[in-house]
């Protein structure tokens, strides 16, 4: 079977996957290969707001309202370090920058979090501390073990709509209510 990238794609748990850390979760796939892949959950806040992160990293914070926006807790992998998924912005380069679609771009680097504090950043962005990673084949398994539906992504999902709302959203753009679906998996 020919490999099928999954890059730009929303993950979304189904309602048997009972992982503390991904139950309830819609992540957003940065990058897949036959190597693995590399995900950010866009729907866990980690209970640390935009001007904590800032206020950690001695960062004056000039971004008004944004101050009370969640940082995400993006997964297990290296929680100790910020991913900054965000619109591309043509007239700025970051040191360490990821196009992931004509769009999107992933930024790990510090300048785009001073850029954010002095109100110069991307026009629309969200931070995550940590990424989910899967190892060679570990997520085409788990996709055959029925644990995550897959949809191409959405920004307006991304980036706009209510965490809350996000899971749900991803799901209905397959036409499925996750609501409606049983809580264990089942095989024909």
């Amino acid at each position: 079977m020919p490999f099928t990238s999954l890059r730009d794609h929303f993950l979304i748990s189904m309602p048997h996957l009972l992982d503390d850390t991904f139950a309830q979760t819609v992540v957003y796939i940065c990058d897949h290969n036959e190597y693995g892949a590399m995900g950010i959950m866009v729907n866990r806040p980690s209970g640390i707001r935009m001007c904590d992160l800032l206020s950690h990293l001695e960062l004056e914070n000039h971004t008004g309202l944004e101050s009370e926006r969640p940082i995400f807790n993006g997964g297990p992998v290296r929680d100790d370090r910020g991913f900054v998924l965000h619109t591309h912005t043509p007239d700025r380069e970051w040191l360490s920058s990821h196009a992931i679609n004509d769009e999107i771009c992933l930024t790990t680097s510090l300048d785009i979090l001073e850029a954010i504090a002095r109100g110069e950043g991307p026009e629309t962005f969200l931070v995550a501390l940590g990424y989910a990673g899967w190892g060679p084949e570990q997520l085409e398994q788990e996709l055959r073990d029925n644990l995550w539906l897959s949809c191409p992504a959405n920004s307006d999902i991304l980036f706009h709509l209510p965490l809350e709302d996000r899971l749900q959203a991803a799901a209905a753009t397959l036409g499925i209510n996750l609501n409606l679906l049983p809580a264990h998996a089942g095989h024909a």
